[in-house]
Parts: structure tokens; C-alpha cells; sequence
């Protein structure tokens, strides 16, 4: 499905303030300033990104609305974005998408990503945004301060990231943006954003700390923004001393490589992450730091079918060798 056409007289432009706000974010993660694809759900949130995205930059944006076919109201809702299209002037198609059986999140979110970069490439658009904002942030570290994530989960959803393997970019514009402050100029634009009845179900987490989060005036989601922004800034930091510490320390071998560590254990760990990519491997973080364990005690270890052995002051990686079968 695809509309585009006239502004209806009766449309209501957003506060120039906000619009203002919103265009300032874009010059920094979205450098390109070519033609953005905007991903619309219905919803309050991304119902505001579109009106400020359509004020801010006429002419030059797209959106794309997925119907995940989940709900017996997806198509209506659909419908529902293209006729707002319709009335700001705006290129509207929806994506038919299909859910794979298992985590009904995860599985709809990799479906969705997948349609939305597609769209992009054959669209000629050089970003998509999509509408998270300061709660969805507060939440996200919240959740993961529970888990005791790494500073990398810490960092929480980053302002911009990329859809793999495509490389398109993802921008996320509204991170400085409260929810409240979305709706609101929803509602004074005069539209009716839908409301997905899973965003109140308590079978979520992120439902029951949303509310939690609500119930405590103290915390300040907007502080908490920030925090994962100055955890994203050292994520990147990091990454650059592994990147160092890989081309200064980290030699290959016939077999696989040698490792002479001299880093701090944070950067050592991730390290071994990329030790263990190369090898086609994935581990968890927690499962590289007991290894780091076992290598600073002078102990051979294993994790996602590699073989560490320490020799001296070296540690040296290999692929796990087949395990006997027994008989």
C-alpha cells in the first residue's frame, strides 16, 4: 500500500519549538541529509517523529508502516498511518511482514528490521528513524542494570546504529524527548495515535518497570538518558583500546593466534570476543570473563569451541578439538 497526496487544510502543524528541537538533533546523527525513511507504527511516539519529520524536512522524507499481522487490528492501524501520509503530503507503503514461531518480540522486531532496510535500499533513502525516546532509554538501562549488563549493554539504545548485513544507517532523533511530551503533541495536532494494548500488559518486563518507573518521581528518566549516553561514549572508547590492543598484541598463528595481554581486564574481554568471532564463534560476556579467570590463574579454558592454553607469557587460541565419542 501506498499513498501520498495533498495537506488537507484541516491538518494542525506541531509546536515550531519542538520542530526546531528535533531538526537541531537530526544535524548531528544524521550528517547525510538526503532523503529519511521514517518507520510509523501508530503509535504516540512515532506519530510525533512524523509530524515533526514532515515540518522539518518537507519533501524529503518517506515512512514505512509494518503490519506484522499479529493483532486483528494491525491493517486497520496500517491504514490508519497512510491516511495521515496521505494529509501531510508524505510517501506512505506498508510491509506485510511474517513472525516466525518463538520470542514473538524478538522475532517481529529481526522480521521488521529486515523489511524496513529492504524498503530503504529500493527506496534510495539513506537513513531510517525510528521513535524511541528518553523512557524506552531510562528503561532499557534500568532493565539492564538489573541483569548486571556490561558498560556495552549499559549503553543502552544507541542514538545510531546500523541494520546488518545491510548497513543502513538507523537514527534515532527522539532519545532527548520524553513520552509524555510526544503524546501531547499528538493530541494537539488532532490525531488519535494507536495504543498497542501490549504496552500495559504486566507480562512484560519492560511493562512492569515502566510503571515502577512511574510510581518513583525521583528517578529521572531524562538523567538516566544521559547516562546511557556518557556509557555509550565509553563503550566507543573501549572499542577503540580493543581495536589497539588486537594490533599490538594479538599475532596469528598456524593454528589460530597468540595472545600477549597487557590491557585492562575490560579491554582484554573484548579481546577474546573477537578472538572468538574470527574463530565463528559467539560467547556471552560472562562466559569471557571466567575465562579471563582461568588464563590469569595459568589455566587452559574453553569457551564457544575455543581452545585457550597459557605458555609463559603468552596465551594461545585454537579450535577445540572433537571430543571422543564413547564406545
Amino acid at each position: 500500500m501506498t499513498a501520498t497526496g495533498a495537506r488537507s487544510p484541516a491538518s494542525k502543524a506541531p509546536d515550531p519549538a519542538l520542530v526546531e528541537r528535533f531538526r537541531h538533533g537530526l544535524e548531528r546523527l544524521w550528517p547525510e541529509n538526503d532523503r529519511l525513511g521514517l518507520a510509523v507504527s501508530g503509535g504516540p511516539d512515532s506519530m510525533a517523529m512524523l509530524l515533526l519529520a514532515a515540518a522539518a524536512l518537507p519533501g524529503r522524507i518517506e515512512v514505512a508502516t509494518v503490519d506484522h499481522g499479529l493483532r486483528p487490528e494491525s491493517a486497520a492501524e496500517c491504514a490508519m498511518v497512510a491516511r495521515t501520509c496521505l494529509d501531510r503530503g508524505v510517501p506512505c507503503e506498508a510491509l506485510p511482514v511474517r513472525v516466525h514461531a518463538g520470542n514473538v518480540q524478538a522475532e517481529a522486531r529481526s522480521a521488521r528490521y529486515a523489511a524496513l532496510a529492504q524498503w530503504a535500499v529500493r527506496r534510495g533513502l539513506s537513513a531510517i528513524a525510528t521513535a524511541h525516546h528518553a523512557d524506552d532509554q531510562a528503561e532499557t538501562l534500568l532493565m539492564r542494570l538489573n541483569r548486571g549488563s556490561g558498560v556495552s549493554g549499559l549503553a543502552g539504545i544507541r542514538e545510531r546504529s546500523v541494520i546488518s548485513p545491510s548497513a543502513i544507517p538507523v537514527i534515532r532523533p527522539l532519545l532527548a524527548f520524553r513520552h509524555a511530551e510526544l503524546a501531547a503533541l499528538v493530541a494537539a495536532c488532532g490525531i488519535e495515535a494507536v495504543q498497542d494494548p501490549s504496552n500495559t500488559s504486566d507480562r512484560f518486563d519492560r511493562v512492569r518497570l515502566r510503571k515502577a518507573l512511574a510510581e518513583s518521581p525521583w528517578l529521572d528518566p531524562l538523567a538516566l538518558a544521559t547516562s546511557a549516553a556518557h556509557l555509550a561514549t565509553a563503550d566507543e572508547a573501549l572499542e577503540w583500546a580493543a581495536g589497539r590492543e588486537w594490533n599490538e598484541h594479538v599475532v596469528g598463528t598456524e593454528q589460530g593466534f597468540r595472545y600477549r595481554r597487557l590491557a585492562p581486564r575490560a579491554v582484554a574481554i573484548r579481546v577474546l570476543a573477537r578472538i572468538v568471532a574470527d574463530f565463528g564463534g559467539q560467547a556471552r560476556g560472562q562466559d569471557l570473563a571466567r575465562l579471563l579467570d582461568r588464563l590469569e590463574r595459568g589455566e587452559s579454558g574453553n569457551v564457544a569451541g575455543v581452545l585457550a592454553t597459557v605458555e609463559g607469557c603468552d596465551w594461545f587460541f585454537r579450535r577445540e578439538p572433537p571430543r571422543r565419542s564413547q564406545g
